[in-house]
C-alpha cells in the first residue's frame, strides 16, 4: 500500500509543480499532508470511480485541489499492481501445486480491496471467484497476533499446533 501512496504523492507533486511552479518535494510538512490525502483517496477509489484531493495552503499559501479517477489511479499504479502476480505464482510453484488445486483465494491486506488488484488475481486464476468474506485488515491483525503468541512461547491450545510461514514476506 505504501508503494501506491508514494506513487500518488509523486503524481500530485508533479502536477502541483507543473501548475504552480512550486516544488513540494523539499517541504516535509506538505508531503506528509499530501500523503495522508493520497491514502484517503486510495481507499475512496476502492469503492468509487472518482475522488478529489483538497489541501488548503499546502505550500506558499497555495491550495492543492485536484480530482483523480479510478482509471487514472490504475494507470499511474499499473506496474505496482502487476507486481502482485509474481509472488502468487512463486507461492504456487513453491507449494508444488497447480492453480486448479487451489480451492479458495482469500484476500488479505488492505490493498486487496482495490478493484484492479482483485481483477488481476481473478484473471490469474482464470476468472475464479475471490473469497471476500473476511475483513482483509483483520486477517492481517489476526495473523500478527497468532505469530506474536507463538514467538512469545504461548502454549494455549488455540496456538500450540499452529505453524505460520511467510510465503511472501514483502510489500507488493
Amino acid at each position: 500500500g505504501e508503494d501506491i501512496d508514494n506513487r500518488m504523492v509523486q503524481y500530485f507533486s508533479e502536477e502541483f509543480k507543473r501548475k504552480n511552479k512550486v516544488d513540494l518535494s523539499k517541504n516535509k510538512r506538505a508531503i506528509r499532508r499530501l500523503k495522508s490525502a493520497c491514502e484517503r483517496a486510495k481507499r475512496t477509489l476502492s469503492s468509487a470511480t472518482q475522488t478529489s484531493i483538497e489541501i488548503d495552503s499546502i505550500a506558499d499559501g497555495i491550495d492543492l485541489y485536484s480530482d483523480i479517477t479510478r482509471a487514472k489511479f490504475e494507470e499511474i499504479n499499473h506496474d505496482i499492481f502487476q507486481r502482485t502476480i509474481e509472488p502468487v505464482e512463486k507461492a504456487i510453484k513453491d507449494a508444488k501445486i497447480g492453480k486448479r488445486d487451489i480451492s479458495e483465494i482469500v484476500l488479505v491486506g488492505g490493498c486487496t480491496r482495490i478493484p484492479r488488484v482483485q481483477a488481476i488475481l481473478s484473471n490469474l486464476f482464470d476468472g475464479k471467484q475471490l473469497n471476500k468474506s473476511i475483513n482483509p485488515d483483520e486477517a492481517v491483525a489476526y495473523g500478527a497476533a497468532v505469530q506474536a503468541a507463538i514467538l512469545d512461547g504461548d502454549t494455549h491450545e488455540t496456538v500450540k499446533d499452529v505453524l505460520l510461514l511467510d510465503v511472501t514476506p514483502l510489500s507488493l
